[in-house]
């Protein structure tokens, strides 16, 4: 497969808590499909940047030290730059999780010199497990209901907060209600304040990125769908990124090409991606 003139800016790697793939296989992988950016996102949840002794009487979360995992992949993306500087653009990113559930860590997350690239991403609501490991079967349509509007609310004060360049992947939470459980969502009671949000993006002068990985997974679809992408750019969204969200070398570039096709079709002529926090765009 040839990506040249692509992107993919949401991938990760060995510093990913849920993945074990070899950060140097990811690159190489990325240059052998000629992707004009490819942006390393590793794991970074604001709320689990400690060590579990600091979270002492918290059980909504199975995993700490995200200060760690941090650390450890910008470091090694840092010294990659030089090695790879002659054969693919390597940006230095984060997908950092639940901003404001610690906004100190988010501040001094987004404070740091060395990244290219933050990608602000909503995987838990407060003191509620995370998205991923929740039992789908065991909620009521009511309480369905009640999480998407936690969820879109909670996305809401983040993107009003806007210390960040992309928002990651909208809709997520659908990739398990609809996608590993099944269960039919109407998303239109939620139009208004996805609205809000778009607003929220575009007065901050971020972006949003369609995020492939749905396409490969049982959802079958991107997050967000064309639906949705289609009205940021109708509210005066410009900045539009693609990611794969990929664990795996296999994965990376998977449905970019076709994330490019929905952006085309919404009505953008250009993605983005970042370095030194600007976004850089790129003609489709």
């Amino acid at each position: 497969m040839n990506l040249k003139g692509l992107i993919d800016c949401h991938t990760h790697t060995q510093f990913s808590v849920d993945s074990e793939a070899d950060i140097n296989q990811m690159i190489e992988k990325a240059i052998s499909l000629r992707l004009s950016a490819y942006a390393v996102t590793d794991h970074c949840e604001c709320n689990r940047w400690y060590s579990e002794d600091h979270y002492i009487g918290e059980d909504t979360y199975r995993y700490f030290d995200f200060g760690k995992d941090f650390e450890n992949s910008v470091s090694a993306v840092c010294e990659l730059k030089e090695k790879y500087s002659d054969r693919i653009n390597l940006i230095c990113g984060v997908e950092m999780g639940q901003a404001l559930q610690d906004v100190e860590i988010a501040e001094r997350i987004v404070s740091d010199k060395r990244l290219d690239f933050v990608i602000a991403s909503m995987h838990q609501l407060p003191k509620t497990e995370d998205f991923a490991f929740l039992d789908y079967t065991k909620f009521t349509q009511s309480e369905i209901k009640n999480l998407l509007e936690r969820y879109f609310t909670e996305i809401h004060k983040m993107c009003l907060w806007g210390k960040f360049d992309i928002l990651g992947h909208l809709t997520y939470v659908l990739r398990y209600i609809e996608g590993a459980y099944g269960v039919k969502v109407d998303m239109t009671p939620y139009d208004d304040i996805i609205e809000e949000i778009f607003k929220a993006v575009v007065s901050k002068g971020n972006g949003i990125e369609i995020n492939t990985s749905g396409l490969r997974q049982k959802y079958g679809d991107t997050f967000p769908t064309y639906k949705y992408v289609k009205r940021y750019k109708e509210l005066g969204g410009e900045i539009l990124s693609l990611g794969s969200d990929t664990h795996f070398v296999e994965d990376v570039g998977k449905g970019i090409f076709e994330g490019s096709q929905i952006a085309k079709k919404a009505g953008f002529d250009y993605i983005a991606y970042y370095k030194n926090r600007k976004p850089e765009f790129i003609k489709i």
